[in-house]
């Protein structure tokens, strides 16, 4: 495993980088605590993750970083890949706060910015898309100039539904932000995130925590520089 700092981010490369994010989820629901989870290619770290810690406390309180405006049985749901990867998988449950997308984007994200008020998370998982965004905060987009709310509403980009997302000063507060990103499709992405100047353009450069690091195995750091 190679691990080095980029501009206060630790690097992990490593061969497989949801059972490293897995271990950090684990850890992190062994004591009372907030946890923010994402979708997409974070998925298979909650399966790792149930197998290795199959009762978890009702004091952790699942969060998601951000959910499509879709019913929870809905194939584009992160909740119901969260669902099917890893609270299906447990034996005892933590307590789940899920985005209400069935209600539209806009109600969603005022009653989901609501039940968060007042919650530091103690770990939160991003993934980062071909197009440098994280969570559904995406290049340009207003949310990434949100300074108050900890919730908001955006219109995303494919599949083309609106979103629900938490935004910059709940990550900032956030004790530990883990990235896990995958793939050589990902690789400028990356690179733009944690080694270039940080931008809009490339949401992920600027979302960080109170600590901040990014597992990626060896196609997504191929082109970080080296040394």
């Amino acid at each position: 495993m190679a691990i080095r700092n980029l501009n206060g981010v630790g690097i992990h490369i490593v061969e497989d980088p949801a059972r490293l994010a897995a271990g950090w989820l684990i850890h992190t629901a062994s004591e009372p605590g907030h946890i923010a989870l994402s979708g997409g290619s974070v998925g298979r770290a909650y399966e790792l993750a149930a197998e290795l810690l199959p009762r978890w406390r009702r004091d952790v309180h699942l969060w998601f970083g951000d959910e499509r405006a879709v019913p929870p049985g809905d194939e584009r749901s992160n909740y119901r890949l969260v669902q099917q990867t890893l609270l299906d998988r447990l034996d005892a449950l933590p307590t789940v706060h899920r985005v209400h997308g069935e209600l539209g984007a806009p109600e969603a994200a005022e009653l989901y910015d609501r039940e968060l008020d007042g919650v530091t998370l103690d770990l939160a998982l991003n993934g980062i898309g071909a197009d440098g965004h994280t969570a559904s905060l995406f290049p340009a987009a207003p949310a990434l100039e949100e300074r108050r709310r900890a919730v908001a509403a955006e219109p995303g980009l494919e599949p083309f539904v609106e979103r629900v997302t938490l935004t910059p000063p709940v990550f900032a507060t956030t004790r530990l932000l883990v990235y896990v990103v995958t793939g050589e499709s990902k690789a400028a992405a990356v690179r733009r995130a944690f080694a270039e100047e940080p931008s809009a353009e490339t949401p992920a450069s600027l979302i960080r925590g109170v600590e901040t690091i990014a597992i990626l195995d060896e196609a997504a750091g191929s082109q970080l520089p080296q040394g």
